[in-house]
């Protein structure tokens, strides 16, 4: 059986459910459309900082931030597009933004769409027409992103575009990664070095980019919580980032499209024809053993 609920808490809040498999799916779409929470038998699957969220002009951190028209930041926050420049902050706009729900079901599945279009406060950072629809789709242990980028301009579309899901974990010694890449660049150092299966959880932060991937599927298993998540992502992910802070209790593996600086470098670059548009999906499952 599955339900969408409707709270006003500080956000108008969705909640959706699949009773019968006891998992739950907190949607905030006004704070940039964002997933708040994931539970999955009554266990939290995601991390958030509740009191850094009911700051509106701070970046959640939390839940799964939506990454659009960029993943990563720019060198100076700003690109050259025809000759003119434009700044544009770290990993876009669309996860400070306001998205409309379109549409709910509850029939076999637990489903929110939400929208985000254009406007006069993007096109002033991001001169083109667009609209991205998200499908949120809860089914068992499951959560499945769904995806349209639509160009609605004259003009080509570039854009890269990600997630950035921060899981929730109490020993970080006690994960096992199995991430499908044998390097990794430390986007601090930009140094590149093997990858064995294992990160120095001692360092104060680590931001490595798997920019190789070899399978669409990652997982990770928690053994403090007896718990593995899978991640998978369709092709136009093309590369997987892990990110961490000393003390902190949640570590963030991101699927992105292209790599930080693709608008100014094109690697990896989507780009869309006038009135195309380009469907993908992104699954999290998590079971307990």
């Amino acid at each position: 059986m599955f339900s969408i609920a409707i709270q006003q808490q500080q956000y108008k809040t969705y909640i959706l459910s699949d009773e019968t498999a006891g998992s739950q799916l907190e949607v905030v779409p006004e704070r940039g459309g964002i997933i708040t929470r994931w539970r999955v038998k009554g266990e939290e699957i995601l991390y958030l900082d509740a009191e850094r969220f009911t700051h509106p002009d701070l970046s959640v951190r939390g839940g799964v931030p939506i990454l659009f028209p960029i993943c990563g930041n720019l060198p100076d926050n700003s690109y050259t597009l025809n000759g003119q420049q434009y700044t544009l902050k770290q990993h876009g706009f669309a996860r400070d933004l306001p998205w409309e729900v379109v549409e709910q079901t509850t029939k076999d599945t637990a489903a929110l769409t939400l929208v985000l279009r254009s406007n006069e406060h993007t096109k002033a950072v991001y001169p083109f027409d667009f609209q991205l629809v998200f499908t949120y789709v809860l089914q068992g242990n499951t959560l499945e992103i769904r995806q349209e980028y639509q160009n609605l301009s004259s003009t080509q579309l570039p854009f890269s575009a990600g997630f950035h899901p921060y899981f929730l974990t109490g020993d970080k010694n006690q994960l096992e990664f199995d991430i499908p890449s044998q390097e990794y660049q430390d986007q601090q150092t930009k140094e590149v070095h093997p990858f064995n299966g294992n990160f120095d959880f001692n360092r104060d932060e680590m931001d490595f980019a798997f920019g190789h991937i070899t399978s669409q599927s990652a997982s990770v298993i928690d053994r403090n919580r007896h718990f593995k998540l899978t991640l998978e992502a369709d092709d136009i992910f093309s590369m997987l980032v892990f990110w961490t802070l000393k003390g902190k209790e949640f570590y963030c593996l991101e699927p992105w499209s292209a790599p930080r600086n693709s608008l100014n470098t094109g690697e990896k670059l989507t780009v869309l024809e006038p009135g195309a548009s380009y469907k993908a999906s992104v699954r999290l499952s998590a079971s307990f053993f």
